[in-house]
């Protein structure tokens, strides 16, 4: 607490800088919420006893932005990015005796020029992976780990929390035709920390992961529609295998119905490398490992065939107060075993009720209500179905100013 009120004085501090200073402004949002957790799940013919659980967590970000003039600009997202206190990111959860410390740190921080045209940024950059799946299927296409409740799945926006919806790269965008055109220069990790060229570790200096990603959004009529790619330029270090280049494609698009909008998303991503490995035994068990149903064996950071495919569709309403989309997500994973199927449907729906709005900001409540269910299919190589379920019920009452 004493962390985050420093840093709050600090900025306020600099917003009230001399003259010869750019004027920095200060804004941000606080949120409680009460979630109500219920999981079920059957793995390979037995149910688990899964606790259903109550939680009360909270969570406070600040943005500051800075004009500097000549279309120079500077923006920042100061929030939290822990994990370790009731296992979802960016949110406290209440502890033993009220224990538990709410950290605030620079999460997202970019600088650039926004001219007549066109425009370029650097830094952490956000990328509204909340509402563009393009990252959830690029990163998260096979399960982290579907044998527990804290696994991370292609759905349910996990690059929106578990990655905090930012990348650190390079964008310009540019007008062309009717539409704007925007590449993203992404630094995914820096997975060569020394130059060393063993079959395990990779090629050296130029074995960080690198992607490119490209978009064009225009309309067409009342329609707006966003063709994206994400291109894999050196081999990435994912969070289920390491060594691997895939490439995703598809389309947002929102359709306007009166005082309603449809938004549709499809996005396919695919990944084929000889000399891929596993990252971690998140899908199989620790060590030398054999995969159930099957005499093959694969080892963490050792080389092996990663080849999978898989699609997300989302269909997206909204009108007014109310909100819903609901995501389908299809892997097929033949990396170490072959046609290891995973399946997922979800579900965010919720309805936000303005208590105040004004100029200088608001107040408001939003029940919400997420639900996935995942299975995971012919893992064991005699066609039985995992599945791994979650429903969440959550009252979200917020403030921005």
């Amino acid at each position: 607490m004493k962390k985050m009120l420093s840093l709050a004085a600090m900025l306020a501090v600099i917003s009230y800088a001399s003259p010869a200073s750019a004027e920095l402004k200060i804004g941000g949002d606080a949120t409680t919420r009460v979630r109500g957790q219920f999981n079920n799940s059957n793995m390979s013919g037995t149910k688990a006893t899964d606790k259903d659980d109550i939680k009360y967590q909270y969570r406070v970000r600040l943005k500051a932005s800075a004009d500097l003039g000549d279309g120079y600009f500077f923006k920042a997202l100061i929030a939290n990015e822990e994990i370790s206190n009731g296992l979802t990111p960016g949110w406290s959860t209440v502890g033993n005796t009220n224990g538990e410390k709410f950290q605030l740190e620079v999460s997202n921080f970019y600088f650039g020029r926004m001219m007549e045209s066109s425009h370029y940024m650097i830094g952490r950059l956000p990328i509204n992976s909340f509402n563009n799946p393009i990252f959830d299927l690029t990163l998260y296409p096979v399960p982290t780990a579907f044998d527990n409740a804290t696994g991370i799945f292609a759905v349910d926006v996990p690059v929106f929390q578990w990655n905090y919806d930012r990348v650190y790269g390079m964008n310009y965008g540019t007008k062309v035709g009717n539409g704007e055109l925007n590449a993203t220069f992404v630094v995914l990790d820096n997975n060569s920390t020394a130059e060393n060229h063993s079959a395990i570790v990779g090629d050296g200096v130029f074995n960080d992961g690198y992607l490119l990603h490209l978009t064009y959004k225009t309309t067409i009529g009342d329609v707006t529609v966003e063709p994206q790619a994400i291109i894999t330029l050196t081999d990435a270090q994912g969070f289920t295998y390491s060594r691997i280049s895939p490439n995703t494609f598809g389309a947002n698009a929102t359709i306007p119905a009166g005082k309603s909008k449809i938004g549709l998303s499809g996005f396919y991503t695919v990944c084929k490398d000889s000399k891929g490995a596993l990252s971690s035994p998140a899908l199989v068990m620790v060590g030398t490992t054999v995969v159930p149903g099957t005499s093959t064996t694969i080892t963490p950071g050792i080389n092996a065939n990663i080849d999978y495919s898989g699609y997300l569709l989302r269909v997206k309403g909204e009108s007014g107060p109310v909100m819903a989309w609901v995501d389908y997500n299809r892997t097929i994973d033949k990396t170490p075993v072959n046609d290891v199927t995973y399946n997922n449907i979800f579900v965010w729906a919720q309805y936000k009720i303005n208590v105040h709005e004004s100029a200088l900001g608001t107040v408001s409540l939003t029940p919400t209500v997420r639900y996935r269910a995942s299975g995971r299919d012919n893992y064991y190589g005699n066609g039985t179905t995992d599945h791994q379920n979650q429903l969440r019920t959550e009252l979200w009452a917020s403030v921005t100013f």
